[in-house]
C-alpha cells in the first residue's frame, strides 16, 4: 500500500535584520534573504535573524536590557515592591475615559502574541483594544477586549478557549497568537470606556525583523445588535475594500426562542457580488464546524435542548452560565487558518437570523446578536463604523 506523506508547509517570509540603536529600531528591507519569520512545529529547529523582543509593564518600549528597570518607588507595585525593588510594574492603570497606549513600536516586524489580564469587574465590553499600523489615524483592529478573546458575557461567563489563535486559562487569561506583520510602526492601545478604573497587566511579544511586500495588515471589527430587525439579516462585516483574506469570525448571540435558533445560513459576498453570494452556507452551527444544533441527543426532540460545549483548534461552542434576560446566550468562533477566504476588490459577510416555529416551518428571529470579523488585507482601509453607544455596548 503507498503511502501518502502530508507536509504542512509553514509560512514563510523572506527578512533581513537591519541594526538596531539604542532607543529605538532602525527598519529593515523588504524581501530580504530568506529566513522563517514564523516558526511552527516543523521548523522550530531552523535558524532567523530575527530578534526577539517585548512590551510590558516592566519594559513599556521594549528595549534590549531594560526590562524590570523601573524603581520601586516609581513602580505602581510599589507597596509590595517595598525597597527591595521586585516586581516594582507589573501593571498600568487605565482611568475612564483615557486612551492608554500598551505598545509603540518603530521598525519593521511582527507582533507573535499577546497576553492580558484586565482587571474582573464585568466591564470587558467598556475595554476596547485598538490597534494601529505604519502611522495611520484610524485603527485596524477596533474590539472591546472580552470578544477580542473570544468571551462576550462578562466575567461572570468567562469561558476558556483552547484554539490555535486564541487561548483563555484560569484566571483571566486571555491570549492571542494572531501574527501581525508591520512595515514602519505598530501603535497598541486601550480605551476604557467604564466609569471606573481599569488594571491592566498585559505583554505584547513581536520580532524585529523584514516584512516581505506581499505580507498584508491584520484587521478585526466589533458589531452588535441588540435586537435583529424582523426578517433581517445580521451582518458580522461589510464594506471590505482592497486585497486580503477572511480568517475568521466569532459571534455570540443572546436568544429569545426556547426552540432551535440557529438555523440561518452565512453568506459571503465576494468581490462584486449583489444579490446573491458566492459562499452560502447551510446553517449557524455548521459554519461553526457542528451539527444537528449541538444537540447532545437525537431522539429528544427539538423542543427541549441538552447542548455540547466542544472547544478545538478551528472552531468551537459554548453556552453560557449566567443567562441574564435570554432563554439562551452563546459564543462560537470559527478560524480560516487553513481556508481563508481570499478576495480581491471586497467582502462582505451576513448571517440570517432564523430558526424553528411549532409547525416546522423557518421562523424569523430578532435575537441579540455581536460578533468580531478577522481578516488581513492591504491598506488603506475602508474607515471602520463607529462602535455602537455604551448602552449598547455594555452586557446587562
Amino acid at each position: 500500500m503507498r503511502k501518502i506523506k502530508f507536509v504542512v508547509i509553514g509560512l514563510m517570509f523572506a527578512c533581513h535584520l537591519g541594526c538596531e540603536q539604542e532607543g529605538k529600531t532602525a527598519s529593515v528591507e523588504e524581501n530580504a534573504p530568506s529566513s522563517v519569520l514564523v516558526p511552527g512545529m516543523n521548523n522550530l529547529f531552523l535558524m532567523s535573524d530575527a530578534q526577539t523582543r517585548s512590551v510590558s509593564p516592566e519594559n513599556l518600549t521594549g528595549e534590549k536590557g531594560q526590562g524590570g528597570r523601573i524603581s520601586a518607588e516609581k513602580g505602581n507595585a510599589k507597596r509590595a515592591a517595598n525597597k527591595h525593588g521586585w516586581k516594582a510594574n507589573p501593571y498600568v492603570f487605565i482611568e475612564p475615559g483615557e486612551e492608554k497606549v500598551l505598545a509603540d513600536i518603530n521598525g519593521s516586524g511582527i507582533i507573535n502574541h499577546i497576553w492580558m489580564t484586565p482587571g474582573r469587574n464585568q466591564n470587558d465590553r467598556l475595554r476596547i483594544i485598538r490597534i494601529f499600523w505604519d502611522g495611520e489615524e484610524e485603527p485596524s483592529v477596533e474590539v472591546p477586549v472580552g470578544d477580542f478573546f473570544c468571551n462576550a458575557w462578562g466575567s461572570k461567563n468567562q469561558t476558556n478557549i483552547n484554539s490555535l489563535a486564541v487561548c483563555v486559562n484560569p484566571l483571566n487569561g486571555f491570549n492571542s497568537f494572531w501574527q501581525m506583520p508591520f512595515r514602519k510602526q505598530c501603535k497598541i492601545t486601550m480605551v476604557n470606556l467604564s466609569d471606573t478604573q481599569t488594571t491592566l497587566y498585559y505583554q505584547v511579544d513581536y520580532t524585529v525583523t523584514g516584512v516581505p511586500k506581499d505580507a498584508a495588515y491584520f484587521h478585526a471589527q466589533f458589531r452588535r445588535v441588540k435586537k435583529v430587525p424582523f426578517k433581517k439579516e445580521y451582518v458580522i462585516v461589510d464594506n471590505i475594500k482592497g486585497r486580503g483574506q477572511y480568517i475568521g469570525t466569532f459571534l455570540s448571540r443572546g436568544t429569545h426562542s426556547k426552540r432551535w435558533w440557529g438555523e440561518g445560513e452565512v453568506q459571503m459576498f465576494i468581490d462584486g457580488d449583489t444579490e446573491y453570494p458566492t459562499i452560502n452556507g447551510t446553517g449557524e452551527e455548521d459554519y461553526f464546524l457542528g451539527s444537528y444544533a449541538y444537540k447532545k441527543f437525537f431522539d429528544e426532540g427539538w423542543k427541549n435542548f441538552e447542548y455540547v460545549d466542544y472547544n478545538t483548534p478551528y472552531s468551537g461552542f459554548y453556552e453560557a452560565e449566567h443567562k441574564g434576560g435570554f432563554v439562551g446566550r452563546f459564543g462560537q468562533y470559527r478560524w480560516h487558518i487553513y481556508d481563508p477566504i481570499r478576495f480581491r476588490s471586497d467582502f462582505k459577510i451576513q448571517i440570517q437570523c432564523l430558526g424553528w416555529d411549532d409547525d416546522g416551518n423557518y421562523l424569523p428571529l430578532e435575537d441579540d446578536m455581536s460578533s468580531v470579523a478577522f481578516w488581513y488585507q492591504t491598506e488603506p482601509h475602508a474607515k471602520f463604523p463607529e462602535l455602537p453607544p455604551k448602552e449598547v455596548l455594555e452586557v446587562e
